[in-house]
């Protein structure tokens, strides 16, 4: 068990990954008490070695480590990879590429929706996960030696999994798949937290357009503020004030006072003018906001008999091609297939198309049928039955 806290240590161990065609990389964070997650360990593993970096040692530098994540020439091997990704992210200003996704490609290679690391380490690599030191605080210090086996286990079985993932998926041809997949994770875009945007985390009932802009305009403030005092949102303000201040959208501290939660300290205070600040952009606002449930009430409109049919065809294909649904089409997706042939989602497109969205739109034309033949589903091509 390498633990690593001398900057020249670390660049002589990434130096020599460097030369590795492909590295395991898993971190430990805690974030309960900050907006930015605070990075504690970065695990690393190359072929025939792997160590624990403690990123929180006194005076060590973590060039060494970002400078392999950047090198294109060593492929960076996750498992669930997205909150890995925010943070380097954030640390480094860019993002590591090339990445493999453990979970994304077993979902690819049929072993369900969002497998386990645990799970794949036993079924491919025949190794035993204890995950008891999941929850442990990784900020304090000195680890202990379980914290650190768990850790080190994360990158040491990966390899194989990594290994085993890595030959089915040449052996299926569906290395392109996860190429796909791969560039949408890897996409600083997905990472950028738009402060205007963040309303919509916390989905209003039947919001009239009034809530909405006030709504708004308060989310972005608070967004803003976690950021810069990096602290969580609801040490901000909690969610249900929000929702309460936009619905009934105070004008002055007496009103604002009202509601429940404020102390009359803040209502009086910097936050206070700062709520009323905004209550007031959004009140002043001509723009439309389109929430989620009105963008989703006005195009899903397919009779539900119709949908359900091709959440069943979708099923029979996922389990024909041995593919997890959920990287096929979500439920929303396939409401919007039932109701519009040229709906804007993944399955309509390429190899989602080829496996699913070309027959769920003869499905729904009547071009194909679905039947139980020996008590099992199956398909029949209606165009060739014709002929």
């Amino acid at each position: 068990m390498r633990l690593i806290t001398e900057t020249a240590e670390l660049r002589e161990f990434c130096s020599a990954l460097a030369e590795a065609k492909f590295v395991t990389v898993d971190t430990e964070f805690m974030r309960e008490r900050t907006y930015w997650p605070i990075l504690c360990l970065i695990q690393l593993g190359g072929p025939d070695d792997a160590a624990a970096v403690d990123a929180l040692a006194e005076g060590l530098d973590l060039s060494p480590v970002y400078e392999l994540m950047r090198n294109e020439a060593v492929l960076k091997v996750f498992h669930a990879a997205r909150q890995d990704l925010e943070i380097f992210h954030k640390n480094m200003g860019a993002m590591p590429k090339p990445v493999f996704d453990t979970q994304v490609a077993a979902m690819v290679c049929g072993f369900g929706d969002q497998a386990a690391y645990d799970t794949l380490a036993a079924k491919l690599a025949k190794a035993h996960i204890d995950k008891s030191s999941r929850f442990t605080d990784w900020s304090r210090r000195p680890l202990s030696e379980r914290q650190l086996q768990y850790a080190i286990a994360d990158v040491t079985h990966l390899r194989v999994v990594y290994e085993k993932l890595q030959a089915k998926l040449q052996k299926n041809s569906r290395a392109e798949w996860l190429t796909e997949e791969m560039q949408l994770l890897t996409d600083p875009a997905t990472y950028d937290t738009e402060p205007l945007e963040s309303w919509r985390r916390l989905k209003p009932r039947n919001p009239s357009q009034k809530l909405l802009r006030v709504l708004r305009e308060l989310a972005a403030w608070r967004e803003s503020e976690a950021q810069r005092l990096d602290i969580p949102r609801s040490r901000v303000l909690r969610d249900e004030s929000i929702l309460e201040i936009a619905a009934h959208a105070p004008t002055d501290a007496e009103q604002l006072a009202r509601t429940r939660g404020l102390s009359r300290g803040m209502v009086e205070g910097k936050q206070g003018a700062a709520i009323l600040a905004a209550v007031q952009r959004g009140l002043e606002s001509k723009d439309d906001v389109e929430s989620d449930r009105q963008n989703n009430s006005q195009r899903i409109v397919a009779p539900p008999a119709v949908t359900d049919m091709l959440k069943v065809l979708l099923k029979l294909k996922c389990d024909l091609e041995g593919v997890a649904p959920k990287l096929i089409a979500s439920s929303r997706e396939v409401e919007l297939i039932a109701a519009d042939d040229n709906a804007d989602v993944p399955a309509l497109h390429g190899w989602r198309r080829e496996i699913y969205g070309a027959d769920a739109l003869k499905l729904k034309h009547g071009k194909l049928a679905l039947v139980i033949r020996d008590q099992k589903l199956a398909l029949i091509d209606m165009d060739q039955q014709a002929s």
